[in-house]
Order: C-alpha cells, then structure tokens, then sequence
C-alpha cells in the first residue's frame, strides 16, 4: 500500500500560487515571528509571499517548487533553484548546483520525518539535473533546522547577510555535494 504522502512538483498556476503564498507566509510566520520584530516579520511577508510574488517565482525556469500533500491537503513543500550563486567567490560562474531556497513544513507536521521526506526529494532534482552539489542558506539562530541540514550531510562553508525587513541577519551557507 502506499503511502498518504504525496510530494509533486507545483503546477504554474495563479491557485498554485495562492495556495504557495498562504502556506509560505503561515510556515515563515510560525518560525520566525517569535524571535523578531513584529514590524520586520510583517514587511518581509508583504514582500515575499503574495500571489503575484509567489506566480513570478513559479515562473522562473531556473526554479521549481516541491509540494507535499497529505490526503491532498498542502502540509509542507520546498522551493529549489538551480545554477545557484549562493556560496561562490563573487564573479565565478555557477557549477552545476542546486539550491533548496526554502524547506518549510506545517508547524503540526514538524517531527514526522515530512522535511527529510522533502529534502530526499529534493536531492533526487539535484541528481536528475546532474547537479554536483546542494547549498542552502540558515539563519544562525535557527539551531533546529541547522541541526536537520547536519544530519541531512551538510556542511558549513560561509555566511551572508539576510535582511528581514529592516533587520540585516546572518544566514550560515551549508554545503552537500553529491
């Protein structure tokens, strides 16, 4: 028998993207909203979660989003870009990688293996679009997902600035090559 869950890769569609900009604005409120500012929380969702925003990204034919569903309910997903700058000395071309840009999971749905699940997924995209390797950025306070990329085999190679609204943050790089 198999298995209720079930992870596809999103249609380009204005609904798609309503359900991506509701469930993306849900999982980053949700992780991140009790350790920051309300007023920083409230600027960056208004300007990465609409569904014009989330269309445009669906759009991109360097990206692709994975959803996950659970009795055709939408509980997670993930959103992968390919030839990926993220971690490259400034000026050097991309070397065939991919990047898991987001990894979010409904709060209710933490614990139940449905990220591993996704991230699986996702390293099966990198495979089949013979990508050598897999970076993902993290906010340094954000121990319980660093701790999920470690034990998903990622390592830490650098470091950027995030800005949340008006609050610029530090996101660890982490690297996986295949």
């Amino acid at each position: 028998m198999s298995s209720p869950l079930l992870i596809t890769v999103a249609r380009r569609s204005a609904a798609t993207a309503a359900q991506l900009a509701a469930l993306g604005h849900q999982t980053f409120h949700d992780t991140f909203a009790a350790d920051n500012r309300p007023e920083d929380i409230a600027a960056y969702l208004a300007a990465s979660f609409s569904p014009e925003k989330q269309l445009a990204e669906l759009e991109d034919a360097d990206t692709v989003f994975l959803l996950a569903r659970m009795q055709q309910e939408l509980v997670g997903y993930a959103k992968l870009r390919f030839n990926s700058l993220l971690g490259l000395e400034p000026g050097k071309a991309p070397d065939q990688r991919l990047e898991i840009e987001r990894l979010y999971v409904r709060e209710d749905w933490i614990g139940t293996g449905l990220g591993a699940s996704l991230m699986r997924r996702s390293i099966e995209e990198a495979r089949q679009k013979e990508c050598r390797s897999v970076v993902l950025g993290v906010w340094e306070k954000n121990s319980r997902a660093i701790e999920f990329y470690r034990r998903s085999g990622f390592k830490v190679i650098g470091q950027h600035e995030f800005l949340l609204g008006s609050d610029v943050q530090i996101d660890l790089i982490m690297r996986k090559g295949l």
